[in-house]
């Protein structure tokens, strides 16, 4: 039985900018989706991290895009995120993603458990802020993929990870409290989930 999405959510897939990836971040996805296959193939489990530095943004972003990707292209797959410290998952990447569709439930609290849902039939993202060695994440034989230059450049080894990749974006953080920060906000969203699930369809497609 095929997931159903929620109606607001399969808009945006229908409008997300994947004709805009640009040809060098398509040759990274590629590389990406060529080592995820070969992993398939294998019949080994699929375990991505995604790391930046405060785990608060882009790396939240990407967690949850990937894991609703995987699920549209029936990819078994497990996401995590992390960072380099703990804040909080940021209320305004929270509220861009309700506004691309998905529904959240939150917890109270400085550093609150947000359970993200896709559909109504499915199990929830699970996402917060944390470090890359907390409890809930993958400990070996994941692959790193760095979401932001700090954390790519100041993290030289991610203990655990068989392979790493620098697939880098520009932190809407630049733009809160102005008035692009909205707009900011949701195109950072919906540019992440369209290199992801062009990802996912690479390898959902090689099956």
């Amino acid at each position: 039985m095929s997931t159903l999405f929620f109606p607001r959510l399969e808009q945006t897939f229908s409008s997300l900018p994947v004709s805009a990836i640009s040809e060098q971040r398509m040759r990274l996805l590629d590389e990406m989706a060529e080592y995820l296959i070969v992993k398939v193939r294998k019949g080994e489990e699929i375990r991505l991290n995604f790391i930046c530095t405060h785990n608060s943004r882009r790396s939240q972003f990407s967690q949850i895009w990937a894991q609703t990707a995987a699920a549209y292209y029936g990819v078994e797959a497990f996401c995590y995120s992390s960072g380099v410290e703990v804040t909080a998952f940021n209320p305004r990447a929270v509220a861009a993603i309700q506004r691309d569709g998905f529904k959240v439930i939150q917890k109270e609290g400085d550093n609150p458990v947000c359970f993200v849902f896709y559909s109504d039939d499915e199990d929830p993202i699970v996402t917060f802020s944390k470090v890359v060695d907390d409890a809930i994440n993958a400990t070996k034989n994941f692959v790193a993929v760095m979401t932001c230059d700090h954390a790519d450049e100041n993290c030289p080894v991610i203990c655990g990870a068989e392979r790493r990749f620098p697939l880098r974006f520009e932190d809407p953080k630049a733009f809160d409290d102005s008035p692009q920060e909205e707009f900011m906000y949701t195109e950072r969203s919906r540019q992440i989930g369209a290199e992801l699930m062009y990802l996912f369809k690479k390898v959902g497609s090689s099956r």
